[in-house]
């Protein structure tokens, strides 16, 4: 039997397995070679721009270029706020790979206080948009930016750039007109325009610096750079300019507004001058100051403490914000509001016995004056400052009319245009007091506030208004803090300018004017002291605004007072009669009778407008202050 043969090899199946292991990676390799060539050419013809833009972007960046802040001038050209050059420290968190390792080293570097770190680490947390710099420490001096340059390889992200920081050369004596600029915050941020504000670290807080603060700011620019692998930049490719704000010239004239400031002297208090024709606020002073350069680069913390616990309130501003009795001051306002609404003349008269009394009632409501003044017509009721006569004609008027008739005057209203954080502080009404402590208006506090006293509070830029269209004979011309923007004038017809005042007989202003000018140059005058050798004709009326109460038959004595207790005093002004060219209000808290303290003060201002004494010898009014201290010789 035949044995069968069997082979190892087979050639033809091999060829067929061979062919179709070729034949799979061919279609293999040709498939995955036209999937890479069709991924290469949707990278490199459909998204071209996309990645082309990408790649741009790892090369150039476009950086922003704030616009450099405008000046403020006062009126004669004297510098009020520059900018002077600085260095600031900021930082791009999207550059930082450790945000919480950055910030460490650089407390460490720059050996910065527990209560500067924590501060630092909150500004770096702050919302920022992406790949803008959040300013982390202002002001850097020598040494911190030498320390910061030898370690900048080991702070990816941190830059020390230069810019212009905002600085007050006569920070206390105008901190709160002008107000400040300070750190643009979180809440800010969200308001802003972002395309505006690029790059920009600072904006303005309170003042002048607030309420001019779009025209002041400018428009921001921008500069393309290239950039190496590490974001250093190697050269400029194009830049858009920034606009720089437009300077502000103010109506103040800082000679005299220094001189109310040293009048003053460190007391709580306040100055307002403006010129009545044109409504130029010429001084606007709250005492004490303080150095608002501090709150530019960010007040530390113990400063800041300071200020706040300090019982004089330096930080307030009183000028426009403090609420005061008017006292007698407003008895010229009163009798004006007689003579319009019919219920006095010129000539009517009463007789005082050192009391008013209402009909069924035993109260005595007294002159300040204990025997009383005897018989007084209008002009002498001023003179004297008489109150009887205006218990008296605060009845006959009745809280309603008193009101319509204050309010157009500008009492219990903001009466500036661009005084920002103005208060109107309060005009009583019958409507007022129903709202405020549902309760029914009462004749005696009619009385009361026909001498300034009860509920009635007024600001000093109130007063100082209320006298410059007092001089203007009822014309009303709105005060203003800025005289030119750029090289545009602001107009002296503002908009919501109250309506001027008319009166049936233009003689009747002449007749308060008398009674204003006898205050000062009248034989009787309770501020006669202040005329003495006065060079011009001048109107006013002092006025004693009480801190607390006093009962019926009680008798007021400084002496016995704890010094915040005592009565404050005030004073309002304007000169010369026939022309005026300048208004004053004075208000020093604490101080006693207003035809001594006050007065002196709002004379010294008068003189030092109209007569243009550079240097007033303020030592000299120091020493007549003293010497007048305790004496009282009217309100």
């Amino acid at each position: 039997m035949r044995k069968s043969r069997h082979t190892l090899k087979s050639p033809e199946q091999e060829l067929r397995i061979f062919r179709a292991r070729a034949l799979l990676a061919a279609v293999l390799v040709v498939g995955l070679t036209g999937l890479l060539m069709g991924r290469l050419a949707y990278l490199q013809v459909v998204k071209h721009e996309v990645f082309i833009t990408r790649s741009e972007k790892n090369r150039v960046r476009v950086e922003p270029l704030p616009p450099t802040r405008g000046l403020i001038y006062d009126r004669n050209g004297v510098l009020l706020a520059e900018n002077r050059p600085t260095y600031n420290l900021t930082l791009v968190r999207e550059r930082v790979e450790d945000l919480d390792a950055t910030l460490d080293r650089l407390v460490e570097i720059l050996a910065l206080s527990p209560e500067e770190a924590e501060a630092f680490r909150v500004r770096s947390r702050q919302r920022q948009r992406p790949f803008q710099p959040a300013l982390l420490m202002s002001d850097l001096d020598e040494r911190q930016i030498a320390r910061l340059a030898v370690n900048r390889h080991l702070l990816p992200g941190v830059e020390v750039e230069a810019q212009l920081l905002r600085y007050y050369p006569d920070a206390e004596l105008m901190a709160h007109a002008l107000g400040y600029v300070g750190r643009i915050n979180a809440e800010e941020l969200e308001r802003l325009d972002p395309g505006r504000y690029a790059g920009t670290h600072f904006i303005g807080k309170t003042g002048v610096e607030r309420f001019y603060e779009s025209e002041l700011h400018g428009e921001a620019g921008l500069r393309k750079v290239e950039t190496n692998a590490r974001g250093r930049v190697l050269r400029e490719l194009g830049r858009t300019d920034p606009v720089p704000g437009k300077d502000l010239t103010l109506t103040l004239d800082k000679e005299l507004q220094r001189l109310a400031f040293e009048l003053l002297d460190g007391r709580r208090g306040a100055i307002v001058a403006i010129e009545p024709a044109s409504g130029e606020i010429l001084a606007l002073v709250s005492a004490p100051g303080f150095d608002s350069n501090q709150f530019v680069t960010g007040i530390d913390v113990a400063s800041y403490r300071g200020l706040q616990e300090d019982l004089d309130l330096p930080l307030y501003n009183r000028a426009i914000r403090g609420h005061y009795p008017p006292g007698s001051t407003i008895k010229p306002f009163l009798a004006l509001a007689g003579l319009k609404e019919g219920v006095i003349t010129p000539d009517t008269t009463i007789y005082d016995p050192g009391y008013f009394q209402l009909p069924n009632d035993s109260r005595r409501y007294r002159n300040w004056l204990r025997w009383g003044h005897g018989r007084v017509d209008m002009e002498r009721s001023i003179a004297v400052s008489n109150n009887t006569y205006y218990y008296t004609l605060a009845h006959d008027l009745g809280i309603d009319r008193i009101h319509a008739n204050m309010t157009d005057f500008g009492f219990g209203t903001r009466v500036a245009h661009d005084v920002f954080g103005e208060s109107d502080a309060l005009m009583p009404s019958r409507d007022w007091k129903r709202g405020r402590f549902n309760q029914p208006w009462y004749p005696g506090e009619t009385l009361s506030v026909g001498i300034g006293q009860g509920y009635w509070q007024i600001t000093p830029l109130q007063l100082a208004t209320a006298t410059a269209v007092l001089a203007n004979r009822g014309d009303w011309v709105k005060p203003r803090l800025a005289k030119t923007l750029g090289d545009d004038p602001v107009p002296t017809a503002l908009p919501e300018t109250p309506e001027d005042i008319t009166l049936a007989n233009d003689g009747w202003w002449d007749r308060v004017f008398s009674g204003m000018e006898k205050v000062i140059s009248g034989h009787e005058g309770t501020a006669r002291r202040t005329g003495v050798e006065l060079e011009y004709r001048m109107g006013g009326k002092s006025g004693t605004a009480q801190v607390f109460s006093l009962g019926q038959d009680e008798k007021y004595n400084a002496e016995e007072l704890a010094e915040r207790l005592r009565d404050h005093a005030l004073f309002m002004a304007f000169a010369p009669i026939e022309a005026p060219r300048i208004a004053v209000a004075v208000i020093v808290e604490n101080a006693g009778g207003g035809s001594t303290h006050a007065a002196h003060l709002a004379r010294a201002m008068t003189d030092a407008w109209l007569l243009d004494e550079e240097e007033p010898d303020v030592d000299s009014l120091r020493e007549e202050l003293e010497e007048d201290d305790g004496r009282v010789a009217g309100n």
